[in-house]
């Protein structure tokens, strides 16, 4: 059975505080993302939250990417949910260099093919 999308789980630490906890920069990294993965942006909605954090997501015709920072702790969790043929490797790539993230951890999981088993060999400590 062929997988009905990919999944990239990203664990970013050591992430530049103001990036992290800049609205509108963030919603421009993640269209930009969404875009140079090849996806179609559909709606776009992210959040501030006092005294910091953004949450947000990209809604694009291929699924979403989403993201939840914690500036106070230079971390950022993001989705990357991609059908089709595009890579979601693409977009949590350039969501990572964008908000200078030191360190990350991927893991990406096939989607729609049953049971999700999660190999010690999917995960990747970039």
């Amino acid at each position: 059975m062929e997988t009905m999308g990919r999944h990239v789980i990203s664990e970013l630490w050591g992430c530049d505080y103001k990036k992290l906890n800049d609205i509108e920069g963030i919603e421009r990294t993640f269209v930009q993302a969404a875009l140079k993965s090849g996806a179609e942006v559909r709606e776009v909605a992210f959040h501030k939250f006092a005294p910091h954090g953004v949450s947000g997501v990209v809604i694009i015709s291929e699924s979403h990417l989403t993201i939840h920072s914690f500036p106070e702790h230079g971390y950022a969790s993001i989705d990357v949910y991609t059908c089709g043929n595009l890579d979601p490797n693409i977009a949590a790539d350039y969501i990572a260099e964008a908000l200078g993230a030191q360190t990350r951890e991927n893991m990406e999981l096939p989607r729609g093919m049953g049971p999700v088993q999660v190999k010690p060999s999917q995960v990747k400590i970039l």
